[in-house]
């Protein structure tokens, strides 16, 4: 029998499963694609927390896509920026980035095309994600953010994985727990 994590934010309910990542752990799996009430209900609440002043969202290929676009329309930015797992051939001399994500046993590298970096330079920008757990991939925006000169005044997510739950640097609507295999 499948085990699962009953995830709780706000009022709306989702049975999680609960997948091995590794030998000795496992996370309730989070996909946010799809789930256009979830999308919804997070955005609402997260416009609540945004700081009054900035540029642009920023968020990561592809889970946080749909809440940034939901983001953008609640708080009247007509554009977002979306860093991405690949390089494109139509991008314009992208940046990159090496990242290491808990979700993701094979290296990736985060990208931001040219013409979003230059449209990013001097501008305040928010960071927004689905789930925040071991920090690898927010660092790796992080720095692909102050390579374009951007100034990050915000970092939120839905959930906060583990240890990410106590950082004071992110706001985050639930906590998620990791799951200890013995």
């Amino acid at each position: 029998m499948l085990k699962t994590y009953e995830l709780k934010v706000g009022p709306i309910t989702r049975q999680l499963p609960v997948v091995p990542i590794s030998q000795d752990l496992a996370i309730a799996s989070f996909v946010l694609l799809g789930d256009a009430e979830l999308t919804d209900y997070a955005a609402e609440q997260l416009a609540q927390l945004v700081p009054k002043k900035f540029d642009y969202f920023v968020t990561l290929e592809s889970k946080g896509i749909p809440l940034a676009q939901e983001l953008s329309r609640l708080t009247d930015h007509l554009q977002f920026v979306v860093l991405r797992k690949a390089t494109k051939d139509y991008m314009r001399a992208p940046l990159k980035v090496p990242v290491t994500a808990i979700t993701t046993s094979a290296p990736q590298e985060l990208v931001l095309d040219g013409t979003d970096a230059d449209r990013l330079v001097a501008k305040k920008v928010v960071i927004v994600d689905d789930v925040i757990s071991s920090g690898g991939s927010l660092n790796a925006a992080q720095e692909l953010l102050k390579r374009a000169g951007a100034t990050i005044v915000g970092q939120m997510a839905i959930l906060a994985e583990g240890a990410a739950a106590d950082r004071p640097d992110i706001q985050y609507l639930a906590k998620l727990p990791l799951f200890p295999i013995d």
